[in-house]
């Protein structure tokens, strides 16, 4: 079976459990994750943690992936939404109908102001639901719409991570990590 590939954009700012929770779980499920930073690879997140990326956003447009994760958290998300790299790699996801992911903030700062959410039923943070074109599924947690999942935030993130198992391969897979995981499924 060809190894699916996930790319995690990130960027200072970003909330952390949202991206490295999210890359944790990938990773568990066997998915070739790339953390994909927009400037710099040494990472300084919301919470002030530092992480380092594998390489930087520009040096990925010429790949494709199974996957494209925007984590939310501020000022990541606004950093992300002016990466200009990252929203045309979303754009061809999207397009080809392979999956594209945001968490808490990002589906409105990044998705939905790329005009990528047009259409599609999806969740953000609760701070930003207001925000949102279509609310009608803004109090689930995680919303699948097309090939698009977005979620609320940081205590969802592991949920997200286990939905976006089942979307690559299948429940049982994901139903093996989250169970390994003691995550609720």
């Amino acid at each position: 079976m060809e190894r699916k590939t996930a790319l995690i954009a990130v960027a200072d700012g970003v909330e952390e459990v949202e991206a490295i929770g999210v890359a944790d779980v990938l990773i568990r499920a066997g998915v070739e994750v790339t953390l994909a930073a927009s400037q710099e690879l040494i990472i300084t997140g919301s919470r002030h943690i530092q992480f380092i990326a594998n390489r930087l956003i520009s040096e990925c447009v010429n790949h494709q992936y199974d996957l494209i994760v925007v984590p939310g958290g501020m000022p990541g998300a606004e950093h992300l939404r002016d990466t200009p790299e990252l929203i045309s790699l979303l754009k061809a996801q999207k397009a080809s109908g392979k999956l594209f992911a945001a968490i808490c903030a990002s589906p409105v700062v990044v998705l939905q102001h790329h005009g990528l959410l047009a259409g599609l039923n999806a969740t953000c943070h609760p701070s930003l639901v207001d925000e949102l074109t279509i609310r009608d599924f803004a109090e689930n947690s995680v919303v699948v719409d097309k090939n698009c999942v977005t979620s609320q935030g940081p205590g969802t993130a592991l949920e997200f991570a286990i939905k976006l198992v089942e979307l690559l391969f299948n429940r049982d897979k994901a139903d093996i990590i989250a169970k390994a995981m003691v995550i609720p499924h």
